[in-house]
């Protein structure tokens, strides 16, 4: 999954937000910037996190942003990699849910979503592959975890 991630160049690397709806739109840029996606989707996942809570949120640092499906501006199926240094805040009144490792979803090829959202899962649950996600602060360092981890 990392290795596509890259090959696509579907990843960014970031400082900090003054917000949770900034660091969205800014894991969604690499999937904007090749048409995956259109602001429109941007948009729809805003929305969904403001009326059903910070659900994106699946473990603490690690958030999977994500509409619903058939939501309008998706044209594509991807996955995109951002990583923050400082941690973004989606509730200040639970302290596990802040991010620093975004995986922002697009599908409309809803078999290759679900292979995608196996294989994150997957490498989501070692967590040696997460540590190395939350040091990791350029393109080498996310190479060097993809050739690490992924056969």
């Amino acid at each position: 999954m990392l290795k596509e991630i890259i090959e696509r160049n579907h990843y960014t690397f970031e400082e900090s937000f003054d917000n949770w709806e900034d660091a969205i739109r800014a894991g969604y840029k690499p999937l904007l910037a090749d048409n995956t996606v259109e602001d429109i989707y941007v948009q729809a996942v805003i929305d969904c996190v403001k009326k059903f809570g910070p659900y994106i949120v699946i473990v603490p640092n690690i958030a999977m942003s994500h509409s619903t499906e058939g939501a309008a501006g998706c044209n594509g199926t991807a996955i995109s990699f951002m990583k923050v240094e400082k941690e973004v805040d989606f509730d200040p009144e639970d302290p596990d849910k802040k991010a620093r490792l975004f995986f922002s979803l697009a599908a409309t090829d809803h078999e290759k979503h679900l292979e995608n959202i196996q294989a994150l899962m997957d490498t989501l649950m070692n967590e040696e592959i997460v540590d190395a996600l939350l040091e990791a602060k350029t393109i080498e360092d996310l190479k060097a975890i993809a050739e690490k981890y992924e056969a």
